[in-house]
């Protein structure tokens, strides 16, 4: 019995979360070309909806992906009159992109595929768009919220970006070692802006999405094998760790949203927290410490404290101050204030927030609001904390966000 559209659409869709880096850098490897190479990719997600419905759900879907690609990719060079030069690129065994790299010991052709984003002719968030686009899978108007900027903005900056590779004539190749410390800094944000969009899903059903999280950890893992006296790739290593520990926690059977506050602490993932935490005191010998080894040592914290209730909201406190000193961003700003309202109160909470109101790149960003209601409901303020929750609901596009919104907004009454 052939399978339905409707299983023909879900088959197609998880193949594209788990699937769409392992073809696109397979097809980059062979038409050298970015946007030719995207094109090919999407043409063969395309072709999966109609020929997955007739000969059905393939059992490696990678391969059957990666095949129809490179197909696509080979007539893309015979119309260019250049198949005699890549034609051997092509006649590899039908499966899915090689595993191995032999020559590096690298896992999948993923990282090369991020170095190349990540050269240095591009500007930094150039780099880290073009990555969480090409690398990642993600739709421009994701990549978009992750940078907090109007997708049309985004859309020309990738564009830009592609172009440039194209003129420079950048290599499609790991660069040697003696050279990538120049590259990390582009790439550990590629990494962390990775694991961020995977931990909290900008749209849909999940909170989580798993396969990002999981391919932001692997990442981070090569790049601690490739440089592990890096502290900066210790302290992202660290951060993702402590963070992704929470994971089974963070909602329900069901899916509703949990807080920390609510979490079942003794469920969090000792053995994730403890390499966490010894990396962090690795991370913050340097001086000064990178944003990651900050970020990872607050998050050290909250997996530390034995209960909500022990939490050192006033070692956290400091640890953005300092953070915020270092590396200056709204977000930044945003999360000490919600600090500030555990350490110091919601009212010294609130005055914080109110700080931030004019901020351009908070302006959409739907845990300002989401925060204000927060403070304005533990201090009594139930008109105000209404119109906030409805605020963060009309910027909030992740389901189970929406639901615990919603119901906050409707226990005000």
């Amino acid at each position: 019995m052939p399978p339905t559209t409707a299983d023909v659409a879900a088959a197609v869709a998880d193949a594209h979360r788990r699937e769409w880096a392992f073809v696109l850098a397979a097809t980059v490897r062979v038409t050298r070309d970015l946007d030719v190479a995207e094109e090919c990719v999407q043409e063969a997600f395309a072709a999966a909806l109609t020929d997955w419905g007739t000969a059905g759900v393939p059992a490696r879907p990678g391969a059957w992906l990666t095949t129809a690609a490179r197909r696509r990719a080979l007539n893309v060079l015979r119309h260019r009159g250049v198949e005699r030069r890549y034609l051997p690129l092509l006649v590899e065994d039908d499966v899915a992109p090689s595993m191995v790299d032999d020559a590096h010991g690298y896992p999948d052709d993923r990282l090369r595929l991020v170095v190349t984003c990540c050269h240095p002719a591009l500007d930094l968030p150039a780099q880290v768009a073009l990555t969480l686009r090409l690398v990642c899978g993600l739709t421009t108007a994701e990549v978009a919220r992750a940078f907090l900027v109007p997708t049309a903005t985004m859309a020309a900056r990738i564009t830009r970006a592609k172009k440039k590779i194209t003129v420079a004539r950048i290599p499609y190749r790991v660069p040697p070692a003696a050279e990538l410390p120049g590259r990390v800094e582009a790439v550990l944000a590629v990494v962390h802006l990775l694991f961020t969009t995977g931990h909290t899903a900008p749209a849909g059903e999940e909170l989580v999405r798993r396969d990002l999280v999981e391919r932001s950890v692997e990442l981070a893992r090569m790049l601690r094998r490739l440089l592990p006296r890096d502290p900066a790739v210790a302290g992202l290593l660290a951060l993702l760790l402590l963070t992704d520990a929470r994971r089974e926690t963070r909602t329900t059977d069901d899916g509703r949203l949990l807080l920390l506050e609510e979490q079942d602490r003794a469920r969090w993932d000792r053995a994730a927290i403890a390499e966490g935490v010894a990396l962090v005191r690795e991370a913050l010998r340097a001086r000064p410490p990178s944003r990651y080894a900050l970020q990872a040592a607050i998050a050290a914290v909250h997996a530390e404290s034995p209960s909500w209730d022990d939490t050192d909201w006033a070692e956290i406190v400091a640890l953005y101050g300092v953070l915020a000193r270092l590396w200056p961003s709204p977000v930044v700003a945003l999360n000490r204030a919600v600090a500030v309202g555990f350490a110091r109160g919601p009212d010294a909470g609130l005055a914080a927030l109110d700080e931030l109101a004019a901020e351009p790149q908070l302006a959409g960003y739907g845990y300002l609001p989401a925060a204000r209601a927060d403070l304005l409901r533990r201090l009594g303020r139930v008109g105000e904390a209404r119109e906030a929750y409805t605020e963060a609901l009309l910027l909030t596009g992740n389901a189970a966000e929406r639901e615990f919104l919603a119901a906050r907004l409707r226990a005000l009454g």
